[in-house]
């Protein structure tokens, strides 16, 4: 946001380089994350060991009931990467002096495009060009022309939805923190740390669940889809 002070903003300005600096910032937090999580591996997982596991088993959980285990288990690198730079991207905004990644169009623009091509691309591997845009054409031959238009019209709606549901939530939650430590910065905004901090975790799932949501309709055919689960 321009004109609101941040620590890193002091050092490169505003504009891209701040922009780029608290993602580096994001960046060596999740770094930081794993190497502690693996640098003494447990058969009992305590500290932040454990909490990984949790969240990778949270992942594969949650990946399970949309796509069947095997293929949420080979999504979950993905999946789990996303996830962990959307929600750290999205706490660091929650701390007065920073700036989420996530609030600005230019970072969740590229991360929907990621999503978009990947899942596309996984689609024409596992069925082939010609059998994975004939599935846009709908079960009825004789509507192809009209809903061969529609489908690409809404998957690429998709890259607008992921991007600007994203960017507007994140960017509203950071304008409201500010406006609300402008009028009273002190006790008052506690509660809304809990309300943001709820939001951040509920952004970060939602955009990982349709990561899943996009992948099973491109990877799987209907009948496919539901034997797999």
């Amino acid at each position: 946001m321009e004109g609101v002070f941040t620590f890193l903003g002091a050092i490169t300005g505003h504009g891209a380089g701040m922009v780029v600096a608290h993602i580096f910032l994001v960046v060596i937090i999740a770094l930081l994350l794993a190497n502690y999580a693996t640098r003494t591996l447990r058969a009992v997982p305590t500290g932040t060991q454990n909490v990984m596991e949790a969240y990778l088993g949270g992942v594969i959980a949650m990946g399970k009931d949309t796509i069947g285990e095997k293929l949420a288990r080979k999504y979950l690198p993905l999946v789990a990467t996303v996830g962990i730079f959307i929600f750290l991207s999205n706490v660091i905004g929650i701390i007065p002096g920073f700036e989420s990644p996530t609030s600005n169009i230019n970072i969740t623009l590229p991360l929907a495009l990621i999503v978009f091509v990947y899942y596309n691309y996984e689609g024409i591997r596992e069925h082939g060009v010609k059998n994975y845009f004939a599935h846009f054409a709908g079960p009825v031959p004789a509507l192809a022309p009209l809903m061969f238009p529609i489908e690409i019209v809404s998957h690429i709606s998709r890259i607008i939805s992921l991007s600007f549901r994203l960017f507007g939530n994140i960017k509203g939650d950071d304008l409201f923190l500010w406006v609300l430590l402008m009028l009273v910065p002190f006790i008052a905004p506690l509660p809304a740390y809990l309300l943001l901090s709820f939001s951040a975790l509920l952004q970060t799932f939602v955009f990982m669940i349709l990561i899943y949501v996009y992948l099973a309709g491109a990877v799987l055919m209907d009948d496919e889809h539901s034997e797999a689960l």
